[in-house]
């Protein structure tokens, strides 16, 4: 059956999409959770215009990105954190940690979800990554430095 999606969806398809499922998929899952709907032909227009709003707003989403990652890869963020007398950290530096120390910096709001970190314990210059769009990850660089 060809249905058109009406929600991003893994391993199926975008919003906006015309998919061919299985007819029980479609009448069981899809339809009456209503992330999809019948592909007739009103509904093939309907899905153009869907996918036509989807591909401006995801551009828009990469420009952001894009503006964000030139703000934040050439500066160095400070985190600090408590760390015994050899440098070794008293836990460990986590996403919400730099997701806060980029706030306080530069005024920039990061989800923590979009930063993976590596574990950090120790003090000194790391490097963390951002991904806040699926074609925009870049580098973070941060300096943990021991605290009071």
């Amino acid at each position: 059956m060809k249905v058109i999606l009406r929600s991003d969806l893994d391993g199926l398809g975008k919003r906006g999409d015309i998919v061919e499922v299985a007819d029980g998929h479609a009448r069981n899952y899809l339809l009456p959770k209503g992330h999809a709907i019948t592909a007739t032909e009103g509904a093939v227009d309907q899905a153009g215009r869907m996918r036509k709003a989807r591909d401006q707003r995801d551009s828009s989403a990469r420009e952001a990105a894009t503006t964000i990652a030139s703000t934040l890869v050439p500066k160095v963020i400070l985190v600090s954190a408590k760390a015994g007398p050899e440098g070794k950290l008293f836990g460990s530096i986590t996403s919400a940690d730099v997701a806060g120390a980029v706030l306080e910096q530069t005024d920039i709001e990061l989800d923590r979800r979009q930063i993976e970190v590596d574990v950090i314990k120790t003090v000194g210059q790391h490097t963390v990554t951002a991904s806040l769009h699926s074609d925009v990850s870049f580098p973070i660089t941060i300096d943990v430095v021991a605290a009071d």
